[in-house]
């Protein structure tokens, strides 16, 4: 009678063992794995080659300090990883099975940081991670980073607004907006992506260039009260 027992005992547990080992395809996915997509920086414009006029011989106009770039923040929603579309109805979504290299903020300080150093504008430009003081601080509040559906059709646009503060040693300098937008070529993720790489040089541009104007004329006003 034990052997009996003793065999349904093994039989049973063999049992399981074959059930659970089937159940394990019960939880393999055939879905895509999730796609990461970076953003670069565009490159600065090479300087145009030919002779120089003897204008000035092209001198470089001088350095504006050191710049520190503080970690963006955002719009709610706008936080995390994820790639936003906004649909019509004031819907926010994202896109399932695709996402940045990193939280919005991280993306934009990067992208920041990279297109102001490229300039040549400043003396040295530092992330928020920086320990040295700087002359001037940038904060960037990410209003809008997203494919925008509301206009109908198949292809999105993308929108990239910033809203953006500089300040200096003796307090605020200047506020102002810088935004680009692009219309997606297609509803492909890489047709989405490369509008918001579009989208987000022509940001970063205006950015780059409203910010240097903000500094240089603080430093006029600056020479002119002395």
């Amino acid at each position: 009678m034990r052997e009996v027992l003793r065999a349904r005992a093994c039989f049973g547990a063999l049992a399981c063992l074959a059930v659970l080992a089937g159940c394990t395809g019960l939880f393999r996915s055939d879905a895509k794995p999730e796609q990461t997509y970076v953003l670069r920086a565009a490159a600065a414009p090479a300087a145009a080659a030919g002779p120089q006029t003897a204008t000035a011989s092209a001198v470089p106009a001088p350095a504006l300090g050191s710049l520190q770039v503080a970690h963006p923040l955002t719009a709610p929603g706008l936080e995390g990883p994820h790639i936003i579309l906004v649909q019509a109805d004031h819907r926010m979504n994202f896109y399932l099975g695709s996402r940045w290299s990193g939280p919005v903020p991280d993306v934009v300080e990067a992208l920041t940081v990279d297109t102001l150093r490229s300039g040549g504008e400043w003396q040295s430009v530092e992330d928020s991670g920086s320990p040295f003081p700087a002359d001037y601080l940038l904060q960037i509040s990410v209003r809008r980073f997203e494919a925008d559906y509301t206009a109908g059709g198949g292809a999105p646009t993308v929108e990239v607004v910033l809203d953006c503060t500089l300040g200096g040693r003796a307090g605020l300098i200047a506020s102002f907006v810088a935004q680009g937008s692009a219309a997606a070529a297609g509803d492909h993720m890489s047709q989405v992506v490369a509008a918001f790489g579009s989208a987000s040089d022509s940001a970063l541009e205006s950015l780059a260039t409203q910010t240097a104007a903000a500094a240089r004329a603080a430093q006029a006003r600056g020479s002119m009260s002395r």
